[in-house]
């Protein structure tokens, strides 16, 4: 399997920690050396063990926040 290289340009904020210090977190990560794009994973507590999870664009995240504003919570 090809080795996936990546850089987190910024932090932005934790949703969530495990009991076992992983955290969910919303970051702006390079990956492959391409243009950054907003990511929210789980990741071990010095970043270098992640789970699954999604990555956006700047245009899916504003669509995300906008269908996430019109919940009711």
């Amino acid at each position: 399997m090809a080795e996936i290289k990546f850089e987190i340009q910024e932090q932005l904020g934790v949703l969530s920690e495990s009991p076992k210090g992983w955290k969910k977190e919303l970051n702006l990560i390079s990956w492959n050396g391409r243009q950054p794009k907003y990511d929210l994973r789980d990741w071990d507590p010095d970043h270098t063990k992640m789970g699954k999870g999604m990555t956006f664009s700047k245009e899916e995240l504003i669509q995300l926040k906008k269908l996430l504003n019109e919940l009711d919570l």
